[in-house]
């Protein structure tokens, strides 16, 4: 049986050195910072795809200048591929050299073609400022309300321990640990590559969350089952052989997931690309923190060390109850 417990206090100091540096490239000081999807900055965004291969960003940056969208933000994804990042594009439009009303998307197509020669936008859409604050609010609540039932429903599911609201609270601790490692490990990636957050990165970090809840749950439940088969065991010796027993489960389980992620990163294209970068990663970073830390603070929690640095009274540990 291996004593992880007894290196706990290495695994939180592994895991605020990590939190730290994620924070500070979340942050949008100089370079870093998260680039945002226009799912929640409002504007339009075009996939613009050229026959010729030698249109570099500088031309096309011009050439939106020119077309009143000097706030144009322009990634180059492949040889001939470039993302648009603008304001919202208007229905209707004169264009300046037929007198003719035609939408802006249009314009902005002629114009470029005329320029640069054939051309094909695979891709476009736009988001109104009030759509996109209300996808804002909505992930935000769901977030919330998700974090709340998971308390709520793992308090319940483990009623049959003293203080079992503290399993859920030490899982959704965890969660918040992950969402910030993957969030700062994006934001890094996001200085490489073309990485933004969008609708397709929510519906990653929901995944996410829910494998990692799967990972600590699972150790959880071992001990809680150790618990009751042995209640005056030491409480280290029981959480360390949960783990271990829970170990084996969780590599293999992660690692035939990551195998996966890793054939889709490597074969699935751009469209899919957001969502198994935030997958790989956070399968990594959830299967860690079921152990390092989820667990950790709940240990340290029936220590009465975590209430002790929180200013409350000490907690008795966990047992069974008859």
């Amino acid at each position: 049986m291996i004593d992880f417990m007894g290196k706990r206090k290495w695994f939180f100091i592994a895991s605020g050195v990590l939190l730290l540096l994620c924070i500070v490239f979340i942050l949008p000081v100089g370079p870093f910072g998260l680039t945002w999807g226009v799912e929640f900055t409002s504007g339009s965004s075009l996939t613009v795809v050229f026959e010729n291969d030698d249109v570099t960003q500088a031309d096309l940056l011009a050439e939106m200048a020119a077309l009143g969208h000097s706030e144009a933000v322009i990634q180059k994804t492949e040889a001939n591929e470039f993302i648009i990042r603008l304001n919202t594009l208007e229905e209707s439009v004169q264009d300046p050299d037929t007198g003719k009303t035609v939408s802006e998307l249009e314009l902005i197509h002629t114009t470029l073609e005329d320029k640069f020669g054939e051309l094909d936008i695979p891709s476009s859409y736009g988001i109104s400022p009030s759509l996109s604050k209300s996808v804002a609010r909505n992930a935000t609540i769901a977030v919330i309300v998700a974090s709340i039932a998971m308390i709520i429903y793992i308090a319940w599911a483990f009623r049959k321990l003293m203080h079992s609201v503290r399993y859920g609270f030490c899982a959704v601790l965890g969660l918040v640990h992950d969402v910030i490692v993957v969030l700062g490990i994006y934001a890094i990636l996001g200085n490489a590559f073309p990485l933004e957050v969008n609708m397709m990165f929510i519906a990653g970090i929901l995944t996410v969350i829910g494998y990692s809840i799967n990972n600590t749950i699972v150790v959880f439940d071992r001990i809680r089952e150790n618990f009751l088969k042995n209640p005056n065991a030491p409480i280290e010796e029981t959480f360390n052989r949960a783990i271990t027993e829970t170990l084996s489960r969780n590599i293999n389980t992660s690692f035939l997931v990551l195998l996966v992620c890793v054939a889709l990163l490597a074969l699935g294209g751009d469209t899919i690309r957001d969502f198994m970068v935030i997958l790989t990663v956070g399968v990594i970073v959830g299967t860690y923190s079921s152990i390092a830390i989820a667990t950790a603070l709940l240990i340290e929690w029936e220590k009465g060390s975590l209430g002790r640095i929180l200013g409350r009274l000490n907690p008795r540990r966990a047992f069974a109850r008859s």
